[in-house]
């Protein structure tokens, strides 16, 4: 549940208009661009107080639509608002606290649910423009902006990048692919990087592959996921946290590099997609819900201050405060030394040029005191690129208010961003260049208030000197937001094997090669397009004042390595930079269990080969790192991980495999070790905590178990006349062993009684609920279960009187245009929560007689659109046989997330079939 609380709302209407510093004689800038910045300016003084709490492309682009004469006088304006069908845009509704009120009337407005964080404050919503300013007009809303983009650092050839794809032709290819990966099975791809980083020789000297670590990754998504598994390229068992698998391939690749270096290691992943508290939010879970002990992304969300750690950043620490290590792409930004940036930073300087009717004062971009610029020109590749104004307030406080325009070589003003600053709002602008970048120049305009320390960012563009005499002026330190968090490990690139194969802009030198077949060594060049650092930072996470430098980035790590996802072969960019150092990580703490996350970082630079400027540099941080030195300093032994299996049950009295009230049952507990090295003089200490229950003898000794091998030992459980019949008994295994993996503990549950071989059926009697589209909240059906006590089996079906593939189809359990679309989960009345579908059967329609059941041969992943509709029985994707350690009756509840856009459907019939005891 959200937290409760009161939404108020707030009458607003017109107030005073946005006041502005003094303005000054606007020479030096063209009358057609002052003119139609004043036109701007013009909007923003006139707005309501509702509408100044909401992002100001979105005002502009709700009065054009409402009023086209708004745009008469600025025939070249685009806002860059994302206007959806319906005239809907999706936007991130920022809150002073995330209730159950707020997301009622956010749905009441219209608004379907992306994504609810009540750790950041946000709603993430899909609104009518018309229905914006009512929800800002509420007390409990700070502002109300277009949803904040991101990019990952996955270097492509922008003239090249597919952008028409549907979600249809994406899931036919997929599909097509796994299909033949198992028909045609070809040999695994190992990644270039493998090599590179002499990791293949680390794995060889010191027999360490990653066991007992979990590597986990963070990207856009996973839809790849199901093919590189029947390829053979990922394990079975990677875990997805539930509803949050994204949409995209670049997580399917990361996930893939770190396999290719720690192959034991165990996988996780969830998606960073859907905003920038979710993504914070999915940092914590991997954490502290899935266990990961390294995690990796590659994404940057354009709000990212520079100058303060926001919601993600301090996600990240939070993490690495608890222990884990945490990699993230430095990004593809460029640098000063390879002439590549788009990024100025420094002190407003007033230019004494005013721009516009009613704005203070221009910047002066330019140093000396015997001149004045106040536009720094871009370079004519810089089309459809992300532009962002920083200043150094704090972020949700800031007083001081800045506007930034950007205008072509004929003078028209094609792109703005001039929010409204008063005291709640984030030092925060940005705006987007359009597709034709001839002659584009920026502009930053001192709207109110004091002189500030600014960051502007053209990013994935690159300032150039302009053919009409405008100078570019770019300095150091791109690199920003959580890869430059304190407890961040930020990685630059170096090529593994052959370089990127386009120039990064026409004209531009040859980029470098790497060392394959060969490892690294201190020859070798960055990637031109690799982020520079430091980092300067002005404020505390709590916006407290606090100056420091950080020195970004860490590292250095190979991109330019081959997988066997489509789209990523080769992988260019710190995006495939950052998972290969992660997982020289995983192959550290697999190789020494005990170390901090502050002793691995250490080792990691300490051994980095200085690859640039002598010593630590900002382009390249510490180096190039290597496995094998790594490991070397470090030291590294095959450790054993010894862990109590499955127990199984023999009862002495009767043959059966059933514990039963008052008889005495042999209970068989194998040890396995699935580690590197033998897990010597191991033994097992098995107790319960539940009441009159023995246990004989209390430890065992197993011996040595070598590698892959399983120990058996048997044990005498003794059950008292007086349990029930259902009775939980929990057993303890605690398993010692020669080795810092050492001990490992195991809970499992035996119930007493034999399993009925009677089910009951509990089917939902309720009306047909329909399925929001691409909608987080959900449907939500409740089937209450009575008369069982303790359950020993669970099958869930969606039922059906006749299937179909028909659209609306009204005979079928869920009838659904894109069975792909959907995540299910089924919750028992303790809380506990299975996955059972998870964005499984592509573009199929319906689910019609298919049952769920955790001893079927096949898992529902495997479904192919073909099968359509779905019917059969299947593995669900996680076990409901987790549902049954806590008695059953009660309420039990089904909930159904369509994920993305553009299809509809409704949960119709579906039911439960529990077993008890006898």
């Amino acid at each position: 549940m959200i937290a409760a609380g009161a939404a108020v709302l707030v009458t607003l209407g017109v107030v005073s208009p946005a006041s502005a510093d003094p303005t000054k004689a606007s020479k030096g800038v063209a009358d057609t661009t002052a003119a139609q910045i004043a036109a701007l300016q013009e909007i923003k003084r006139s707005l309501t107080a509702a509408e100044s709490k909401v992002d100001s492309a979105l005002v502009v682009e709700q009065r054009r639509r409402a009023n086209a004469t708004t745009f008469a006088k600025l025939p070249a304006v685009e806002t860059g608002v994302k206007v959806h069908s319906g005239d809907t845009v999706v936007v991130d509704i920022r809150a002073f606290e995330v209730t159950d009120a707020l997301v009622a009337a956010v749905k009441a407005a219209g608004g379907g649910i992306r994504s609810v964080s009540t750790e950041g404050r946000t709603v993430r919503a899909q609104l009518p423009l018309g229905a914006l300013t009512g929800l800002s007009a509420r007390g409990d809303v700070r502002r109300v902006e277009a949803a904040v983009e991101y990019k990952t650092s996955n270097q492509q050839d922008r003239g090249k990048v597919d952008r028409t794809s549907s979600k249809e032709d994406k899931a036919r290819r997929i599909e097509a692919r796994t299909r033949d990966a198992l028909v045609a099975p070809q040999a695994a791809r190992t990644g270039e990087g493998d090599r590179a980083h002499a990791a293949d020789t680390a794995r060889n000297d010191f027999r360490v592959t990653g066991t007992g670590v979990k590597l986990c990754a963070l990207s856009d998504g996973v839809d790849s996921l199901a093919t590189s598994q029947a390829a053979g390229e990922l394990p079975a068992g990677v875990e997805v946290l539930a509803g949050q698998e994204g949409d995209g391939n670049e997580g399917t690749a990361m996930l893939e590099i770190l396999h290719d270096i720690a192959p034991n290691a165990s996988l996780g992943f969830a998606t960073a997609i859907n905003g920038d508290a979710s993504f914070a939010d999915n940092i914590r879970a991997l954490r502290f819900q899935l266990g990961c002990d390294v995690i990796v992304d590659d994404i940057l969300y354009f709000n990212e201050s520079p100058f303060q750690d926001g919601v993600i950043a301090r996600a990240v620490d939070a993490v690495t405060a608890d222990g884990a290590l945490f990699f993230s792409s430095a990004g593809n930004e460029g640098n000063v030394a390879d002439g590549t940036s788009g990024h100025w930073e420094g002190q407003f300087v007033d230019s004494g040029v005013g721009v516009g009717k009613f704005a203070g004062t221009a910047h002066d971009f330019n140093p000396s005191l015997d001149a004045k610029q106040v536009f720094n020109p871009l370079s004519d590749s810089s089309g459809n690129v992300p532009v962002t104004l920083f200043w150094s307030d704090p972020l949700a406080s800031s007083f001081n208010d800045y506007d930034l325009y950007l205008a072509n070589a004929q003078g028209n003003v094609v792109a703005f961003s001039q929010g409204v600053q008063d005291g709640t709002q984030d030092p925060y602008e940005r705006l987007t260049t359009p597709s034709s970048a001839f002659g584009l120049r920026l502009a930053v305009v001192k709207f109110r208030g004091d002189d500030k320390y600014l960051a502007l960012t053209a990013l994935g563009g690159r300032f150039k000197d302009s053919s009409d005499g405008l100078k570019k002026y770019a300095t150091p330190g791109v690199t920003r937001g959580h890869s430059a968090a304190k407890g961040a490990i930020s990685v630059a690139a170096a090529p593994a094997n052959n370089p990127l194969p386009f120039d990064l802009e026409p004209g531009d030198p040859a980029n470098p090669r790497g060392p394959y077949p060969n490892a690294f060594d201190g020859t070798q060049k960055p990637e031109r397009f690799t982020s520079d650092g430091p980092r300067r930072v002005f404020f505390a996470p709590d916006g407290t004042p606090s100056e420091e430098v950080r020195q970004k980035p860490d590292l250095t790590a190979a991109d330019g390595v081959q997988t066997s996802v489509a789209g990523f072969n080769p992988f260019f960019g710190t995006s495939a930079s950052a998972p290969n150092a992660a997982a020289i990580a995983g192959l550290v703490l697999s190789g020494n269990p005990g170390l901090s996350p502050a002793e691995v970082r250490q080792a990691l630079t300490a051994t980095a080969i200085d690859i640039a400027e002598a010593g630590v540099d900002n382009r390249t941080g510490a180096g190039v790192v290597r496995a094998d030195l790594v490991l070397a300093y470090t030291g590294a032994s095959p450790q054993p991980l010894a862990k109590a299996a499955k127990p199984s049950v023999v009862n002495d009295a009767d043959g059966s495999q059933y514990l039963k009230p008052g008889t005495t049952a042999t209970v068989t507990v194998p040890v396995v070790n699935t580690g590197d090295g033998t897990a010597a003089s191991t033994s097992l200490v098995l107790t319960t905590p539940t009441a009159g229950v023995t246990i004989a003898p209390r430890s065992k000794y197993y011996g040595n178990v070598e590698v892959g091998q399983t120990v058996t030992n048997t044990f005498k459980v003794s059950v008292p006349a007086s349990m029930t019949v259902g009775s939980a008994i929990r057993l303890d295994a605690k398993v010692t062993f020669s080795g810092s993996t050492s001990p490992t503990t195991s809970a499992f549950t035996l119930n007493v009684g034999e399993p009925s071989r009677d089910a009951k059926t509990f089917a939902y009697s309720g009306p047909v609920v329909a399925i929001p589209d691409n909608d987080a909240t959900g449907a939500t059906i409740s089937i209450p279960v009575s008369g069982i006590g303790r359950g020993s089996k669970v099958v869930f079906s969606i039922d059906g009187d006749t299937c179909s593939t028909a659209t609306g189809a009204t005979t079928v359990g869920i009838d659904h245009s894109f069975v792909g679309d959907l995540v299910g989960t089924l919750t028992s009345p303790s809380g506990a929560t299975a996955t059972v579908f998870q964005r499984n059967g592509s573009t199929g329609n319906n689910l019609c007689q298919v049952v769920f059941d955790d001893t079927a041969a096949q898992p529902f992943s495997s479904v192919t659109s073909n099968l359509a509709p779905y019917t059969g029985t299947w593995r669900p994707t996680t076990p409901l046989g987790t549902l049954l350690a806590e008695p059953v009756d009660g309420t039990w509840t089904f909930k159904v997330v369509d994920a993305v856009a553009s299809d509809k459907g409704s949960i119709r019939a579906v039911s439960l079939k529990i077993n008890g005891y006898v």
